[in-house]
């Protein structure tokens, strides 16, 4: 069932780009509901990104281990209210990303209580590296001639799935369902060609290091 939503929304995004019209329209209604947002929610953005600096930190740490996804629980359930069902348009926006990040939100929730006592490992160069492109993410956009309002910030829907992607790596026990759907919208960020929106080149790295990730937990589970 997720394969086919999933393969539904890619062949949506390939007959947008062959209708250059279309495509236009498209990444208007994309920009304006990015600007409606930022308008709206700077302040709570600003509090969120506090929060999730602080909850990553105390992980990293070793001083709370379970604030980390805690931490991204409380900020996908955010987007996914926050971002799409309250300014969403499209039904892509209402029908697939807003339960997606629900779903995210809920299972890291889930994840803080069900494996609290599971370490977050200090990061690998490459997870590093990944944490770089998340804070690069608004200046990258900036750099792209996009300004405020209409810009991506880190607390919205692709940045916040690349760092719950690269923080969740470096937990030892993972949830493979939860892996999957960071997966799916990381494999999104195709459309940053589609929508002009190429800082979300950094959200398709992320998608297919998810694939690499999910290879790998599948990999470990079928020997046991």
């Amino acid at each position: 069932r997720k394969y086919q939503i999933f393969m539904l929304y890619f062949s949506s995004l390939q007959s947008d780009k062959l209708n250059l019209r279309g495509q236009h329209m498209d990444a208007q209604v994309f920009w304006d509901v990015i600007g409606n947002y930022n308008r709206q929610t700077w302040i709570i953005q600003i509090a969120l990104l506090v929060f999730l600096l602080i909850a990553v930190a105390l992980s990293y740490t070793k001083k709370i281990k379970w604030a980390a996804k805690f931490s991204l629980g409380i900020i996908n359930l955010f987007i996914g209210i926050g971002f799409f069902a309250w300014y969403g348009t499209e039904p892509i926006q209402k029908f697939f990303a807003f339960p997606l990040y629900i779903t995210c939100g809920v299972l890291f929730l889930y994840e803080s209580l069900h494996n609290k006592d599971d370490i977050l490992k200090t990061p690998t160069a490459f997870q590093m590296f990944l944490l770089v492109l998340y804070l690069a993410y608004p200046f990258v956009s900036i750099l792209l001639g996009n300004s405020f309002p209409q810009m991506v910030t880190y607390i919205m829907p692709c940045p916040v799935i690349s760092i719950s992607m690269t923080v969740y790596a470096g937990y030892k026990r993972k949830n493979n369902l939860l892996l999957a759907l960071l997966t799916i919208w990381g494999l999104t960020g195709i459309k940053s060609v589609i929508f002009n929106a190429y800082e979300d080149i950094i959200l398709l790295i992320c998608g297919l290091y998810g694939i690499v990730l999910l290879a790998n937990e599948i990999r470990q589970s079928s020997k046991k």
